[in-house]
């Protein structure tokens, strides 16, 4: 029975492990993860029930200088998803520097008054742990950490010390989501999301951030195969060209590998057709950020 429940920002720059975190809390995949910067832009939750607690960890995008209204709108979502929660997570990388996004959240959680954990990813990368300690050093005279925590988002090492450490801020309460349930993501979303991962994966340089996916079509059928459309708008002829590829042959790769994620998500077979649109500056336009799903609460 649960009697602690409480939500938990993890906030860092882009590319830091916030996802790759978050999913290795959860112990399932609940957000894309991808070697680009800026992967994550919407708010996402990821729910872990351990013991008689239930965590609610707040994934956000990396903090970054903004270049479109859809930059304005993820730097939006990370100010305000340090607002209002029990605690905050500040991730960084093992380097003892603290750098200019790292430098606004810390004011932001100076400003709340918040608690808040330092969790310093990559340590299973640093040769000399000495190395580790100078990082530690940095960033407890830029700010007093109620606790400075070494892991491994990748590994796991260290991810259950860190759950132990987040405990002791959860309040007391009742469950926040039902037991069974592991995001907040409705199923139409994370569809789109796993697209847009591939995505990621398999294209280079700027085209995946011009790319955005909408599902035009989510149905079961009577023999429990998921049916699935999804379109993927990008915002020039020449992109829509590199997405689909040589006779078809990056869409179908992309397909593929977004249809094998989604059949493990779902826990069934899954029917995936995909297009290719162009919508000129999307990230520009506002009504477009709103239509594929980047809402503020």
């Amino acid at each position: 029975m649960i009697k602690k429940s409480g939500i938990i920002t993890i906030c860092g720059r882009p590319n830091v492990g916030k996802s790759t975190l978050t999913n290795a809390f959860v112990g399932e995949k609940v957000a894309i993860v991808s070697s680009k910067p800026q992967t994550t832009r919407n708010r996402i939750c990821g729910i872990k029930n351990r013991g008689e607690c239930q965590f609610v960890f707040v994934d956000t995008p990396g903090l970054h200088k903004a270049r479109t209204r859809l930059g304005d709108y993820m730097v939006n979502v990370v100010r305000e998803s340090v607002s209002d929660v029990d605690a905050v997570l500040l991730l960084v990388e093992p380097i003892p520097h603290v750098g200019e996004p790292e430098g606004q959240l810390i004011d932001r959680i100076k400003s709340l008054g918040c608690p808040a954990v330092l969790a310093i990813n990559k340590a299973d990368t640093l040769p000399q742990k000495d190395r580790l300690l100078e990082v530690i050093q940095v960033y407890s005279q830029a700010h007093d950490f109620h606790a400075v925590v070494p892991i491994s988002a990748r590994t796991g090492q260290g991810v259950e010390e860190l759950l132990d450490v987040l405990e002791g801020f959860l309040p007391e309460g009742p469950q926040l989501f039902p037991e069974d349930m592991t995001s907040d993501q409705p199923e139409r979303q994370m569809m789109a999301e796993i697209m847009r991962e591939k995505l990621l994966l398999l294209l280079d340089k700027e085209i995946p951030h011009g790319t955005a996916v909408e599902i035009t079509r989510f149905a079961e059928r009577d023999d429990e195969v998921v049916e699935v459309e999804a379109t993927i708008y990008c915002e020039k002829d020449s992109h829509k060209g590199i997405i689909i590829g040589k006779g078809g042959g990056m869409l179908k790769k992309a397909s593929t590998l977004a249809r094998q994620d989604m059949e493990r998500f779902m826990g069934t077979k899954v029917f995936l057709k995909t297009w290719v649109k162009v919508k000129e500056n999307w990230r520009e336009n506002p009504a477009a950020i709103q239509n594929f799903g980047y809402v503020r609460d």
